[in-house]
Parts: C-alpha cells; structure tokens; sequence
C-alpha cells in the first residue's frame, strides 16, 4: 500500500514542473532577448521620421514666345551648361537690330554736336572780338560825322548850302544807327561762355542719349541669349510641364532641376538630440531599396524645431497648456553608398540610425 501511494504523488509533481521549466525559458529568453537588444541599441538613436532631400531649381523663361525646340524629356539626366530648350527668337533678332540702328543714329548725332562744340569755342570768341571792333569803328566814324557837322555849322552860311547841312546831319545820325547797331551786335556776342555751355549742354544730352540706346541694345541682347535655357548644374529634369511649339510666358514654371548634391533630412524628437553631434556616423536605411547600405554623417541640427518655423506656429501663452513632444529637423550628409551618377528620388521615407557613443 505505501509503495503504490508513493508512486501515484510523484507523477503529479513531475508533471507540475513542465509549466515552470517552460516559463522560465520563455523569462529568461525575454531577459536575453532584451539584453541583446539594449546592448545592440545602446549609445544609438534612430528615426522614422525622415526623408531624403535636395537642391532644387525650378526652370522658368524670361522671355516670351513659342517653345522652337526642347531638347528634354521626362526625368532627363543633364549637364551643367546644356541646351535644354529654345523659344523663338526672331521677334528678339528684329529688336536687336533696331536697338542698334538707333545706336548708331545717335553716335553720329554725338558726333556731329562734338564738331559743333569745337566750331563754338572758336566762333563765339572770334565773333565778339569782331562786334568789339565795330563798336569801336562806329564811335570813330560817329566822331567823324559828328566833327563834319560841326565844322560845317560854323561855316559862314554862305560857304555852304542848306543840302550840304542836311547831308550832314544825316551822316551824323546814320552813324549814331550804325553805332547803336554795332553796341547792340555786341550784347550779342558777349553771351560767348552761354554759347558754349549750350553747345556742352547738347552734347551732353547726345551723350545720354547714347548711353540710353546702348543700354537698349545691351537689354535686347540679353533677351536674345533668354531665348535659350541651358541647364545651371548637372540634375534630373522633373514635373515637366512644357511641350515644342507651347507659348511660355515670363515666369512660367516649365520644369524643374534636382541636383545630384542630396542628403537625409531626419526629424528626431527633442529627447534624442542630448548626445547628438554634427560629425557623428549613421546608418541609413531606405524603404524602397532594402538592399541599399547607405553610410552618413551628421551635418548639423537646426536651431529650432519642425513647428516653430511653421507658417502659424504654436502659442501656448493661452489657458490650460498640454505639452506636445517637438520633433528638429537634422540634416545627414551621405558619405557612401551610393554609386557616382545614382541619386535617390526626393521625399522617400528613410530611417538613420545616428551613433552617439
């Protein structure tokens, strides 16, 4: 009886044990598990909140016209320098060539003032030197007339003759005209110094005029070369919205240029940044390529955060305040990884892991 007795308890308390031998394996591959990953995970901060991005130009026209050729397509890669499309250029050509008739037109009117400006410097001087001389023969040959008309007053006037009197006396009063005439010519001619300023004045407005039209014709050949956009840097052509024979207008948005120069925008939350350091290694995995490694750096943190910079951002000086955890934005530099030519599209989801020991 007490060797069956002892034979049925022990069966239970085997079995009792199978429960606990199994958790505690599942405990202490939890313990490990855990371990492992905090061992793993330590020293690191990580982000799913991040994107890649890059430069961007948007390509538009300064002049107007009909697109005459367009060199590109969608998502053409391109080189600094190349013609990517060309609006056509006549209307420019004909402008051009107007700029420069009326260029020329006033040069010769310059020209020409210039000439006259020299005639005047030596006209004006020489016409009052002249007027002064007939100022001076009309008082010698008032004096004349004036003397004869005295002399022949004293005459007996039986020596004389009533006619010869009145000849004389209107030889006195011509030469009073002529000398009146003569004082009045060289009013004139003293205006010598106005004269001339005129003939500077004139000159300077040709020479504005000139420099007006030059800087026509300048504008106007600056339009022509508009006609023509080439590529600014080395990219892709992106959202192209442009077709041959379209009629641009200035400003118009035709497509745009990303430049192979990218990097990782990460937006990390504000407790992750208390050991993070520009220069610092990160590990970049991307969504839609998991095969691709891609190796970083740290290039630097904004000084502020994603909300502060937003068009209507926060204002907590207001009644109850409930605090929101912010997110700064830090921009990673990709070292390798990528191949020489390849570049990753803009906006795709990417998660870095930043070592920060």
């Amino acid at each position: 009886m007490t060797a069956s007795t002892d034979a049925g308890s022990a069966a239970p308390r085997k079995s009792n044990r199978v429960p606990q031998i199994v958790f505690a394996s599942v405990v202490a591959a939890l313990v490990i598990g855990g371990g492992a990953y905090w061992l793993a995970t330590r020293g690191t901060e990580s982000t799913d909140d991040a994107y890649t991005d890059g430069r961007t130009a948007t390509i538009s026209p300064k002049v107007a016209g009909y697109v005459r050729s367009l060199n590109i397509s969608d998502n053409t890669r391109v080189k600094a320098g190349q013609l990517l499309l060309e609006i056509d250029s006549r209307d420019y050509v004909t402008a051009h060539a107007k700029s420069q008739a009326t260029l020329d037109l006033d040069k010769a009117q310059l020209d020409s003032a210039r000439v006259q400006l020299s005639i005047a410097q030596v006209r004006y001087p020489a016409e009052l030197a002249s007027a002064r001389a007939s100022v001076e023969s009309a008082r010698a040959a008032l004096a004349r007339a004036h003397a004869d008309h005295d002399r022949l007053r004293k005459v007996d006037p039986r020596a004389t003759t009533q006619t010869q009197i009145d000849a004389s006396t209107e030889s006195e009063l011509n030469a009073q005209a002529q000398l009146a005439d003569a004082q009045a010519k060289q009013r004139t001619a003293e205006l010598v110094q106005d004269n001339i300023d005129a003939a500077q004045a004139q000159v300077k407005q040709l020479e504005a005029q000139v420099a007006a039209a030059q800087a026509d014709l300048e504008q106007t050949d600056i339009n022509l070369g508009y006609t023509k956009l080439v590529a600014p840097f080395d990219g892709w052509v992106t959202k192209r919205n442009v077709e041959q024979g379209s009629y641009v207008q200035v400003g118009q948005s035709l497509f745009t240029l990303v430049s192979p120069d990218m990097w990782v925008t990460a937006n990390f939350k504000e407790a992750q940044l208390a050991e993070m350091r520009p220069g610092q290694k990160v590990a970049v995995e991307v969504d839609a390529f998991p095969n691709l490694k891609i190796e970083g750096h740290v290039d630097s943190i904004q000084m502020g955060s994603g909300s502060r910079f937003t068009a209507f951002p926060a204002e907590n000086a207001t009644g109850n305040y409930v605090k929101i955890v912010q997110r700064v934005p830090v921009k990673i530099v990709i070292d390798k990884g990528l191949e020489k030519d390849q570049a990753l599209p803009l906006g795709l989801s990417v998660v870095p892991t930043v070592t920060t020991k």
